[in-house]
């Protein structure tokens, strides 16, 4: 990966500034384009931030410090040491991803805090301020009265300047809980602890608050203080401490992204930009595509993960699936319930065997398969929430996949509760990390479902290529399932922190196997996920049987999932949304727009396009009388010229969307 580096503005040193009236000058610092200001201060003791945008206030003076265990808190007693400005701009390039290349520019300010009396610890708080948001985070040096020593409360706040709008799902930290609905209520009205990202609006503003580059620490939720002040709750450990650690050490990101209009914080890249670059080295055998198998054969209840008659993961299944494969350009298939230990209640405490397969799936003769026909395998390692029973077994598991020419791996967690430490703390953040990092040794890529959040590691470990962390597409199978507004929020909230592997692509809206659930959507809709949600592993979820003959297939065969360009030209959130992306491989756009429960039309210009060529439009859009609830099937595919004067009408039925291929005529 080849970086492209401006020269830094020279380092700015200010030390103990007073005022005539004796108290310390606030320290300040301007986003490049000089819209967003950020000013940290003390006040008898206390240190806060605020920021401003274009002289708006948006975060009113918000505390910072920690309470720690056996020793007093780092908080109430800070004078400002030292200040240190710095500005820094780069250019860098993903393997992988939504958009090819991203500018990392921005401000820094870092600000040494030193206790008046007592005990005269330090901790210096860095903020780098982005024209699209900010970040900053703790860092605490190792130091004679602070060297081991653990979190009970991070006391960060969040006290917004307006009452927004804010979309949210529960944190109650202990359940899988990030499989939930998203709610919409007014910051005041929040009355129990939020995940994030927390994505906010206002009149001309979007805010979303999260974290980035989440390493040995505990995930941060919101808790409602008072009004619209929202504090860190991190989550805790089974004995109720928040952070076991020791100095030196730096915590997670704290991150704001500020934009006028929510499609603007789906192309901010911040998140990434706070993550350090890639460590991997070479990445070539990382490889984006899309993926089949047997998983939605198995919530249809044609098949099975544990072994018996109707055993899902079998050798001749999986030369099927592969051979679908490579007739209609897939790269890999999955293979779940492959390996002993599917039998009983495993969702209790996982007794999986990640070497052992069953005997009806003949690894060796599959691996054999699949490599003469250049499909990859996908193997699975669902733990049941045992991680004490897979990292006991995670070396041998890796060297089976290296053994297998395995280089793809989604992992699972499912279980009724973690049992002792809850999913999304310090302990689960740890183990994700270790597998993570193990993976890359092995050159594994890896989807990771009941996931920790994402907060942007795959810039630094480009393995890390997908993960669930959301109410996906098996709701359908078996739940209510996800209303048609559902998909139209997710691009703006979860996804802000990363890909989600939401396996789109049901042809059988009503499920002709069951009949007793069904899909929120229409078929044309299923077509736009692949593009309006991003994943650079993206599953043809449907069964085999469910493609052949059906036109609309091609659009899966041909849809990338890798790109050099993203744009959101018309977003209302829970509403509707259009996405485009340019193939990162050919001169190829693609559009994707999606609807809740109302039918609309919605003119996308095409002024993205090249000046002077000519594009073949095919437009993958909801039939006559399409309805997501009564006639979900109907497609019409039409073909037309275009160009970048072109307005295409996208006609979208309730719950539809529509696809389209912008393909460069010669």
């Amino acid at each position: 990966m080849k970086l492209f580096f401006a020269p830094l503005a020279a380092l700015l040193l200010v030390t103990g500034l007073a005022t005539g009236k004796g108290k310390v000058q606030p320290a300040e610092v301007m986003s490049p384009n000089r819209n967003l200001q950020v000013r940290l201060q003390v006040s008898d003791g206390v240190a806060t931030y605020t920021v401003h945008r274009n002289e708006q206030l948006i975060v009113a003076p918000s505390r910072l410090g920690f309470v720690l265990k056996d020793q007093p808190a780092l908080h109430g007693d800070f004078a400002i040491a030292d200040v240190k400005k710095s500005s820094f701009d780069e250019t860098w390039i993903q393997p992988w991803g939504e958009v090819k290349t991203i500018r990392n520019h921005y401000n820094a300010l870092t600000v040494t805090l030193r206790e008046k009396g007592g005990l005269k610890r330090t901790v210096r708080v860095e903020f780098r301020v982005y024209d699209d948001g900010l970040g900053f985070r703790y860092d605490i040096p190792r130091q004679e009265k602070l060297t081991d020593f653990v979190i009970l409360d991070e006391l960060t706040e969040f006290a917004l300047a307006q009452d927004l709008d804010a979309w949210w799902i529960p944190a109650n930290h202990t359940d899988i809980d990030s499989e939930c609905l998203f709610q919409k209520n007014k910051i005041s009205e929040l009355r129990e602890a939020v995940h994030t990202p927390l994505t906010m609006e206002g009149p001309r503003l979007a805010i979303s608050i999260h974290e980035a580059a989440l390493i040995d620490y505990a995930s941060m939720t919101l808790a409602r203080q008072s009004n619209h002040v929202l504090k860190a709750d991190l989550v805790a450990w089974a004995d109720g401490d928040r952070v076991k650690t020791r100095a030196p050490m730096t915590t997670p990101w704290r991150t704001l992204q500020i934009a006028e209009k929510p499609g603007d914080l789906v192309t901010s890249y911040l998140i990434l930009n706070l993550n350090e670059p890639n460590k991997l080295g070479d990445v070539s055998w990382i490889k984006p595509g899309k993926y089949n198998g047997m998983w939605w054969g198995m919530h249809m209840k044609k098949y099975t993960w544990e072994g018996g008659p109707n055993h899902g993961a079998t050798t001749a299944n999986m030369k099927t699936l592969i051979d679908f494969a490579a007739r209609h350009k897939l790269s890999a298939v999955l293979a779940e319930g492959w390996n002993e230990g599917w039998e009983g209640d495993w969702t209790v405490e996982g007794k999986f065997n990640f070497t052992k397969p069953y005997p009806d799936y003949d690894i060796d003769a599959i691996s054999a398969y699949a490599k003469a026909r250049n499909i990859g395998l996908i193997a699975h390692h669902e733990t049941g929430g045992n991680v004490r029973n897979y990292e006991d077994q995670l070396e041998d598991a890796f060297k089976f996949c290296a053994q297998h020419d395995i280089h793809r791996l989604k992992t699972g967690y499912v279980n009724k509760r973690p049992a002792g430490e809850r999913h999304q703390g310090q302990f689960m953040v740890r183990h994700y990390h270790k597998v993570m990092e193990t993976a890359a040794r092995y050159k594994v890529m890896i989807d990771v479902h009941e996931p920790v959040k994402d907060t942007g590691l795959r810039r630094t470990y480009p393995n890390m290529m997908t993960r669930e962390g959301a109410r996906g597409t098996e709701y359908e199978a078996w739940s209510d399932g996800n209303p048609p507004s559902h998909p139209t929020i997710l691009p703006f909230t979860r996804c802000l922190g990363g890909p989600l592997d939401y396996t789109p692509g049901i042809f059988d809206i009503r499920f002709k196997t069951t009949g007793a659930f069904r899909v929120h959507t229409t078929l044309a809709k299923q077509l736009a996920l692949y593009v309006v949600i991003y994943s650079p592993m993206q599953m043809a979820a449907d069964l085999p049987e469910n493609y052949e003959g059906n036109p609309a297939l091609k659009f899966i065969e041909d849809v990338p999932a890798d790109w050099e360009e993203t744009r959101v030209p018309q977003a209302v959130i829970g509403e509707y949304v259009t996405t485009v992306r340019k193939d990162r491989n050919s001169n190829d756009w693609y559009i994707g727009s999606i609807t809740n429960e109302q039918a609309r039309t919605l003119d996308v210009p095409l002024s993205f396009l090249t000046p002077g060529k000519k594009y073949e439009a095919e437009i993958y859009q909801d039939g006559a009388n399409a309805d997501w609830d009564t006639n979900p099937l109907p497609l019409d595919i039409v073909r037309q010229a275009v160009d970048t004067g072109t307005v295409l009408k996208l006609r979208l039925a309730a719950g539809g969307g529509a696809a389209v291929r912008l393909h460069e005529m010669p």
